[in-house]
């Protein structure tokens, strides 16, 4: 029983996924924003664990001093809305090519002879799910610097295909995450470019590796520091910064600056710590709604974690074995 409910529910998503993917392309830039904010408050109102997820997260990473229960709400909300866009966005994204992108999408560079140095050699770009990742990807491949970009298959296996397509409109190879390494290496050793997003969390393995996330212990992705150690190019960050009139500006910052006696968790911890200066600016577009602190060390107050967070004795040995 369980078993049909499952295949029902799978193909009720592969419908709903294939209407967007036809009716967004159609539909006027100018509506996009709105009607985004309109799927977002509704998601907002009927997932009720995303919502009590995204609120705990909020109040336990911003400071308390500074935000109230209004303030929380209005950030979950808007989080909604940039992600809801995002997903409207890149099946919208099959109207971009490489002549009319910028009209949409404007780039910022920190470094820029960094950014071409890695058109040439290779680099490993990293991005939280913030703004639309989505675009930030396709950009790149629009602008000449195709990327491999890792992505975990769905549980619905009926979208992972739909999904991959409209990821490599812009000319981007989006492999899955099963046995993704030595793919990622091989891309990167003939001068290409990498990218994945490092905020996801990671149960606690020799693929993980813990860093601190709003002052908070998590456990995260390994794989950015594994590929710059294996082969010594730069890791390049790059946030998508989404604006009123439905464009985007994306940030390409200068690469991590690191040193040959950076550990492994230094080196992490820098990749995160880059992108905290924009979401204490700008909170709303962070994927809040994602458990983000599934574990609650024991050394630590359970006041400062969100109230899913439970304790592990697994973590705690993974803790002891990564300090």
């Amino acid at each position: 029983m369980k078993k049909n409910l499952k295949q029902v529910r799978h193909c009720i998503e592969w419908f709903l996924i294939k209407c967007i993917k036809f009716g967004a392309p159609i539909i006027p830039r100018t509506l996009i924003v709105e009607l985004s904010k309109f799927i977002g408050r509704l998601a907002f109102v009927f997932d009720n664990r995303g919502r009590l997820t995204g609120m705990a997260n909020a109040k336990c990473a911003i400071d308390s001093n500074e935000i109230t229960s209004y303030k929380t709400r209005q950030i979950i909300i808007k989080s909604y809305e940039f992600f809801s866009r995002s997903a409207i966005d890149l099946f919208w994204g099959r109207n971009l090519n490489k002549n009319n992108y910028s009209d949409f999408i404007q780039f910022e560079f920190e470094d820029k002879d960094a950014h071409e140095r890695a058109t040439k050699q290779g680099a490993i770009w990293i991005t939280p799910h913030y703004g639309n990742f989505e675009w930030l990807s396709l950009a790149m491949g629009f602008r000449g610097t195709p990327l491999t970009v890792i992505a975990q298959d769905f549980r619905n296996p009926l979208l992972t295909n739909i999904f991959k397509t409209a990821r490599e409109h812009s000319g981007n190879e989006i492999i899955s995450s099963k046995k993704a390494v030595i793919k990622l290496l091989k891309t990167l050793k003939r001068g290409g470019n990498t990218a994945l997003l490092t905020d996801l969390n990671v149960k606690p393995s020799r693929d993980a590796i813990p860093i601190k996330c709003f002052s908070k212990i998590t456990s995260v992705t390994r794989l950015h520091v594994f590929l710059h150690q294996k082969t010594g190019l730069p890791i390049i960050p790059a946030i998508s910064l989404p604006c009123s009139d439905g464009s985007y500006l994306m940030k390409i910052l200068k690469p991590i600056e690191l040193s040959s006696t950076s550990t492994e968790k230094q080196i992490a911890q820098k990749c995160w710590d880059v992108f905290i200066p924009f979401m204490s600016q700008f909170p709303e577009p962070w994927l809040w709604m994602y458990r983000h602190w599934r574990y609650l060390p024991q050394k630590e107050d359970n006041e400062n974690y969100p109230f899913y967070a439970e304790s592990s004795e697994k973590f705690e040995l993974w803790l002891r074995e990564n300090s």
